[in-house]
């Protein structure tokens, strides 16, 4: 009796959501995608993100896959890596960003105006936020920054991917920080999860 194998799918992921992405492949047993992150840090620098998924898109068809998702939201691209994905044939999550479809993409359409002044902060923000924010800023070393890059938010809503007390505690504590009010909203891995299983 001969067992169908499932074809190879590279995954090209934002390095934010590493951790997330294996999660979830392990969870469901997907062991026949093949993931390849790029550097979490260009989100400080998004004009570097459809460049280089477009250089990954290349590299996995030179690498022999056929089957190819892009997990990126929009991320500030302003619609450039649509642009690549469309060109090259390939799908990405859909969303503006990753704090939309850890939400859901339909329910945070359907809080549309609820989010304007929210800061998010995600299981990668609270696990790395002094590194990937704080220093980044030079809040470490100018602390009065802070008013300027955070003072038009009003709360920080923590979108939890797991249930973990550590991570409560730094997101609570970046909160405090930033002087933010704090919330806490439990989302799993919301839309990735089925992104990730058509994708595969």
């Amino acid at each position: 009796m001969t067992t169908h194998q499932p074809q190879p799918v590279r995954v090209i992921g934002c390095g934010m959501i590493a951790r997330e992405i294996l999660a979830v492949t392990e969870q469901l047993g997907l062991d026949h995608i093949d993931l390849k992150c790029l550097p979490a840090d260009w989100h400080h620098h998004p004009e570097r993100i459809a460049p280089g998924v477009e250089e990954a898109i290349h590299s996995a068809r030179a690498d022999g896959f056929e089957r190819i998702f892009v997990a990126y939201a929009d991320c500030g691209t302003g619609g450039h890596l649509d642009s690549v994905c469309e060109r090259l044939g390939v799908e990405r999550i859909a969303g503006p960003h990753c704090f939309s479809f850890y939400i859901g993409n339909e329910q945070f359409d359907a809080e549309d105006g609820e989010h304007i002044t929210t800061f998010f902060i995600t299981d990668f923000l609270a696990r790395h936020f002094d590194t990937f924010m704080v220093k980044p800023l030079g809040l470490d070393k100018h602390p009065e920054l802070r008013d300027m890059y955070f003072g038009n938010y009003t709360k920080a809503l923590y979108l939890a991917q797991t249930d973990d007390p550590e991570l409560d505690a730094k997101a609570r504590a970046a909160a405090e920080r930033l002087g933010l009010a704090y919330e806490r909203r439990f989302t799993g891995y919301g839309d990735l999860i089925p992104a990730l299983t058509g994708a595969a």
